[in-house]
């Protein structure tokens, strides 16, 4: 009986000190993780201890989430508000607004911001690209306020779009009140999540950023009234000298915001966004950057199809012409978190049951399918390469009479 009696207590002993082991991992501080985190990490615990409260990690192709911690929390972001004013910028040259080699006037509103500058005059002119380098690789708050007014006219105007574009990315945290992120007000705030998704998408349609965001040093001339002097741009993201693959993003600080950044990396094909929001210091900032930027490198690895299947010319029913150009409508990549064999990865064509004219260009006519080990992995739509135009009245008639006299 004492032996029976002495096995249930071990028992009991074991069982409870997996319970408690198990609640212990899942309320460790400072550290949580999202139910997608999880499953896109491949684990059920995240062993990241971070001194900052609000943190993210996101693949840019996929928008694939793996790791984060508090990222929906509201904080102020200092300069890294200028990420959403890069992306303005690059828009505005992108549809023809905007040139590189443009000259544009600082004001005296844009001299007087305080904070990190490049000390532009008022009167001074400069070229937008010489500005861009002024914002993104020294946060010259004068510089963001010189390139809102000159694209909108005045920086409550480029404000309002900043706020507008927000709300098309899906930022539901965010809203801003300037362009430069100098403001201690209450109302200017965003979170670790919303500064990955802009990030994402200043990355993703213009990673021509990086050609400015990776400058380590700098000069620029100053051409004032008072006679022509250089200044030296000194990149204030100190991760690109301690992280391999690291080539930008942006910094900010202020005493209300504290230490943040939006750090991003690109490795064997993978490109990582690391947000770190209101860390106590700088060095803890750049520190624990690089410690989820290396966490999610470590989890993941990138399968893109470069050499995508030739599509054949298809035959479109009541068409004007017999064949009909088809193309792939993008590139296929998928994030694995798990270790899984790419060399198992399966494409399969499959056409709609009716392709009928008329068609506009890019109208979708199938789809290339991918698998692995019967796991769909996704799919990338097939479109028309141009309109096809419905068969007409002289279109069936010739089509008779080439048939007749063959």
């Amino acid at each position: 009986m004492k032996k029976i009696l002495c096995c249930w207590m071990a028992a009991w002993l074991l069982a409870a000190s997996l319970w408690c082991g198990q609640g212990y991992a899942q309320e460790t501080p400072g550290v949580q993780v999202t139910e997608n985190a999880q499953s896109s990490a491949g684990a059920s615990e995240a062993v990241l201890e971070l001194q900052t409260p609000h943190a993210l990690v996101m693949e840019v192709s996929t928008g694939t989430v793996l790791f984060e911690k508090d990222a929906d929390v509201k904080v102020h972001p200092a300069s890294v508000t200028k990420v959403m004013t890069m992306l303005l910028i690059f828009e505005a040259i992108e549809e023809g607004r905007l040139k590189l080699d443009e000259q544009v006037m600082t004001s005296a509103h844009a001299k007087s911001m305080g904070g990190s500058q490049v000390f532009l005059e008022e009167g001074e002119t400069q070229t937008a690209e010489t500005l861009l380098k002024c914002i993104v690789i020294a946060s010259g708050n004068d510089a963001a306020v010189t390139m809102a007014e000159h694209i909108a006219g005045s920086e409550e105007a480029f404000v309002a779009r900043m706020n507008e574009k927000a709300a098309e990315l899906g930022m539901e945290n965010t809203h801003f009140v300037d362009c430069c992120g100098l403001t201690d007000s209450k109302e200017h705030y965003t979170t670790a999540r919303d500064v990955a998704l802009m990030s994402r998408e200043l990355l993703a349609r213009f990673p021509q950023v990086t050609d400015y965001s990776k400058i380590w040093m700098e000069d620029i001339t100053h051409v004032t009234a008072k006679g022509s002097s250089r200044f030296t741009l000194t990149n204030t993201n100190k991760l690109l000298r301690a992280f391999d693959g690291c080539d930008g993003l942006k910094t900010g600080s202020t005493s209300y915001a504290k230490y943040c950044l939006s750090a991003t990396a690109q490795r064997n094909g993978i490109r990582l966004i690391g947000t770190i929001m209101t860390a106590p210091d700088s060095r803890t900032r750049f520190a624990e950057a690089a410690k989820i930027l290396g966490y999610g490198f470590a989890r993941c690895t990138l399968y893109h199809d470069d050499a995508m299947e030739k599509l054949p010319q298809i035959t479109v029913r009541g068409a004007a012409e017999p064949l009909t150009d088809v193309r792939y409508a993008k590139e296929f990549s998928y994030l694995s978190t798990e270790g899984e064999d790419f060399s198992a990865i399966e494409r399969e064509i499959r056409w709609q049951e009716e392709i009928k004219a008329p068609l506009e260009q890019g109208a979708q006519v199938g789809e290339c399918v991918y698998t692995l080990n019967g796991k769909v992995l996704g799919s990338v739509p097939i479109v028309t390469a141009y309109v096809v135009k419905e068969a007409g009245y002289l279109d069936y008639l010739g089509d008779m009479w080439e048939r007749w006299t063959l």
